[in-house]
C-alpha cells in the first residue's frame, strides 16, 4: 500500500514518457504557454523590486530579483524559439524534464526571496501586503500556465503553498493568517482542478488518437476495397475496371506524355471444353498459368488485365505501339501453342487475338477497347487461333451481320422464310425414300441470301434455335400425309446446347402428329467432341422417342470408332469432300469403302451427300452405301414441286427441279 502510494506520487511528480502521443500534445500546449509564465514571473518580481528598492538592502531587494528576472527572460525567449520549431519526441521529453526540475528550483527561489524580503525588509504595511499578493498571484498564475505539465504544476503548488501558508499563518501577529488559509484552500482546489484537467486532457488526446486510428483503419479498408475492386482475385492481375481506368488515363494525356496506344484483346480458344471436361479447379489453374505466361512476354511498361472468364487484355503505350503489340501477340501465341500440363493432364488451347492501335487523340478508351474486341470477334468467327488488327471494314462487316440478324428476327415474324426439300434416293432401287429439309430466305426485301451467309450469323446470335424449330415444325406439317417418305432435318450444335431442345422436339411431334419413326435428325460431330455428356443424353432421349439420329458430315472431321460406338447412331452421312474424290483418288475410294463396311458392321446405314455423277453413284452403291443425295438426283425444291414431281414419276431415276 505504502509502495503503491509512493509510486503514484512519483508518477504524478514526473514527466510521463510512456505515451508519445500525450507527450506531443503536452509539449505543443506547454511550448505556447511557458513564455507567458516567465513573463508573469518577471513582471511580478520587477513590481516588488520597484517597491522595495527604495528601502535599501540591494543584496536583497535588487540583485536577487534582477538575476531571477534575467533567468526568466532567457528561459522565456528560449521556449519561444522552441515553440516555433519542429522538435523530435526525445528532445521534447528532455525539454519538459528540464523544465520540471527548474520549476521546483525556481518556485523555491521566488518563494524564498519573497519570504526573506518580507521578514528582513524595511517595507511598510503596503509593501508587505504586496509581497503576499505577489507570492499568491505568482503561484496561481504559474499553476495555470503549467496545467499541461501536471508534474511541474504540482511541484510549484506544493513547494510554494506549504511554506507560504505556514509562514504567513504565524507572521506579523497573524495579520495575514486569513490570506494563508485562503491560499491553502485555493491550492487544494487548484490541485483538484489540475488533476481533473490533466485527466480530461489525457482522455482527449487518447480520443483523438483513437479517432485517427479509426480513420486510418477506415482509410486502409477503403484502400483495400478499392484494391480488391480493381484486382482479379484468381490471377492477381488488374481487372476490367482497372484496365479501363488506365486506358482512360493513357488516352487523356497530352504533350510529351502522349504516346500511341495499342489494346490487345485475347480470348482463349478451347477453355470452355477444359472447364466442362475437367472441372472448374483445373480451369482456374489453367487461367492462372496462362496469366503467368502472358505476363512473361508482356512489354515493359504495359498493363495486362483479366477482363472476363477466359479473356485478357493488354494496354501498350509506346512510340511504335503496333509493333510492340504484334511482338507481344506473337510471344503470347507461341507460349500457348504447346500443351499445358496441369497435374497429370496435358490440355491444348489457343487464342483469338484482336489488336487496335490509335494515336493519342485518335479515340477514347471505350472506343479503342471496342475496336480490339471487334477484331478479336473477327478472328473467332473465321477459324479462331490467330490475330487481326482492327480496320474500319471490320465495323462494316459487323454492322452488316447485325443488320442481317435484325432482318432474321423480322423474317421469323413476317413469314419471309421457306423450307425446301432435297430428295434422298435408294442406291439400289433408285427411288426417292426420304427428303432433307433445308431453310431458304426467298422473300427477303433486301434480296435473297444463301444459307451459308445467314446461318452462321443465326448461330452466333442464338436465333438458330428458333430457325431450327421452325424448319422442324414446317417439315413435319408438310410431310405428315406423305407417308412413304421419311424426313431428315439438320440440328445445329447451338440447338443441342439448349436444355429444352429434346422437349421442344417432343412437343412438335405431338402437336403436328408426325410419326417419330419417320424423323431423322442430323447432328455434326463438333458438338459431340465438345460436349460428350450432354450430347449422349440428348441422343439417348431422342432414340427413346423413336427418332433416328444421323452423324452428319462424316469424314470432314475427326470422328473415331469410339464415338460411333458410344452414341449408337442410326446412320452416318458421308461428307461431300469424300464423295467428290471417291472416283478420282484411290486412297479416298478405299477409305470410303472401309467406312461404309465399318458402319454397316455396326448396324448403321450410310447416306452419301453431294453426289453429282453417275460414276460416283455407281461406286458408292457398289461399296454398300444405302442412300444417295445430290444434284445428280435433284436440287432442293419446294413442297409443291416435290409433290408434283412425285405424282408424275412415282419412281424417278433422277428428278431435276429449278
Amino acid at each position: 500500500m505504502k509502495k503503491n502510494l509512493i509510486r503514484r506520487l512519483h508518477s504524478s511528480l514526473s514527466v510521463p514518457t510512456d505515451d508519445v502521443e500525450l507527450i506531443r500534445a503536452q509539449f505543443r500546449a506547454f511550448a505556447r504557454q511557458i513564455p507567458l509564465l516567465y513573463f508573469i514571473l518577471a513582471t511580478n518580481a520587477l513590481a516588488v523590486m520597484f517597491t522595495f528598492v527604495k528601502f535599501g538592502h540591494p543584496w536583497l531587494s535588487l540583485y536577487p530579483p534582477s538575476a531571477l528576472c534575467l533567468l526568466c527572460l532567457v528561459r522565456g525567449f528560449s521556449w519561444w524559439r522552441i515553440g516555433r520549431t519542429q522538435v523530435p519526441d526525445d528532445i521534447a521529453i528532455r525539454h519538459m524534464q528540464r523544465t520540471n526540475r527548474l520549476a521546483f528550483f525556481i518556485a523555491v527561489a521566488f518563494t524564498a526571496w519573497g519570504l526573506t524580503l518580507f521578514a528582513y525588509g524595511d517595507g511598510d504595511a503596503y509593501g508587505k501586503a504586496q509581497i503576499v499578493f505577489f507570492l499568491a498571484l505568482t503561484m496561481i498564475s504559474c499553476n495555470f500556465c503549467l496545467m499541461h505539465l501536471r508534474s511541474a504544476a504540482l511541484n510549484v503548488t506544493l513547494v510554494g503553498v506549504a511554506p507560504f501558508s505556514l509562514f504567513f499563518f504565524f507572521a506579523d501577529d497573524g495579520h495575514f493568517r486569513a490570506a494563508a488559509v485562503n491560499l491553502a484552500l485555493a491550492a487544494i482546489g487548484m490541485i483538484a482542478i489540475l488533476m481533473i484537467y490533466y485527466r480530461d486532457f489525457a482522455h482527449l488526446v487518447a480520443s483523438r488518437r483513437s479517432l485517427r486510428e479509426k480513420q486510418a483503419e477506415t482509410q486502409r479498408l477503403s484502400d483495400e476495397n478499392s484494391r480488391l475492386a480493381n484486382i482479379d482475385s484468381l490471377t492477381g492481375l488488374p481487372n476490367r475496371r482497372a484496365l479501363m481506368t488506365h486506358l482512360d488515363e493513357r488516352s487523356g494525356r497530352q504533350g510529351a506524355d502522349a504516346l500511341p496506344t495499342a489494346v490487345v484483346y485475347i480470348d482463349l480458344d478451347g477453355f470452355k471444353d477444359v472447364n466442362d471436361t475437367y472441372g472448374h479447379a483445373t480451369g482456374d489453374r489453367l487461367i492462372d498459368i496462362v496469366a503467368e505466361q502472358l505476363v512473361h512476354v508482356l512489354p515493359r511498361g504495359a498493363m495486362l488485365a483479366r477482363v472476363g472468364g477466359d479473356e485478357f487484355a493488354a494496354v501498350i503505350s509506346a512510340l511504335d505501339a503496333e509493333h510492340a503489340a504484334r511482338a507481344f501477340v506473337s510471344g503470347a501465341l507461341a507460349s500457348l501453342a504447346p500443351p499445358i500440363r496441369i497435374g497429370d493432364r496435358a490440355v491444348q488451347i489457343g487464342a483469338s487475338v484482336g489488336v487496335c492501335c490509335a494515336e493519342p487523340d485518335g479515340c477514347d478508351a471505350q472506343e479503342l477497347f471496342r475496336r480490339a474486341d471487334v477484331a478479336m470477334d473477327h478472328v473467332k468467327a473465321n477459324g479462331k487461333s490467330g490475330m487481326r488488327v482492327y480496320s474500319p471494314d471490320l465495323d462494316l462487316e459487323r454492322q452488316r451481320q447485325q443488320d442481317i440478324e435484325d432482318q432474321l428476327r423480322r423474317a421469323l415474324r413476317a413469314d419471309e422464310l421457306e423450307v425446301v426439300y432435297q430428295p434422298i434416293v435408294d442406291a439400289i432401287e433408285n427411288r426417292v425414300v426420304a427428303v432433307e429439309a433445308l431453310l431458304r430466305w426467298p422473300r427477303r426485301p433486301e434480296g435473297e441470301l444463301s444459307p451459308d451467309q445467314f446461318i452462321p450469323i443465326a448461330e452466333r446470335s442464338g436465333l438458330i434455335n428458333q430457325l431450327g424449330l421452325f424448319v422442324l415444325r414446317r417439315a413435319c406439317e408438310d410431310f405428315l400425309r406423305v407417308e412413304a417418305i421419311k424426313l431428315a432435318v439438320n440440328v445445329s450444335p447451338a440447338q443441342f446446347r439448349d436444355p429444352d431442345f429434346e422437349q421442344a422436339v417432343m412437343r412438335i411431334l405431338m402437336q403436328t402428329g408426325f410419326p417419330a419413326m419417320r424423323l431423322e435428325l442430323e447432328v455434326t460431330e463438333g458438338y459431340l467432341i465438345d460436349h460428350p455428356q450432354r450430347a449422349a443424353g440428348v441422343i439417348s432421349f431422342l432414340k427413346t422417342l423413336g427418332v433416328a439420329v444421323a452423324l452428319d458430315d462424316f469424314g470432314a472431321g475427326y470422328t473415331s470408332i469410339a464415338y460411333l460406338l458410344k452414341y449408337g447412331f442410326d446412320r452416318i452421312k458421308l461428307d461431300k469432300s469424300l464423295v467428290d474424290r471417291v472416283t478420282t483418288d484411290k486412297a479416298t475410294g478405299v477409305l470410303v469403302a472401309g467406312a461404309i463396311h465399318m458402319a454397316n458392321a455396326l448396324d448403321m446405314a450410310v447416306t452419301a451427300e453431294g453426289v453429282e455423277s453417275e460414276e460416283q453413284a455407281y461406286v458408292l452403291g457398289l461399296a454398300g452405301c444405302q442412300r444417295l443425295q445430290g444434284f445428280l438426283f435433284s436440287r432442293p425444291m419446294s413442297l409443291g414441286a416435290f409433290l408434283a414431281t412425285a405424282a408424275a414419276a412415282p419412281v424417278p431415276a433422277a428428278v431435276s427441279a429449278a
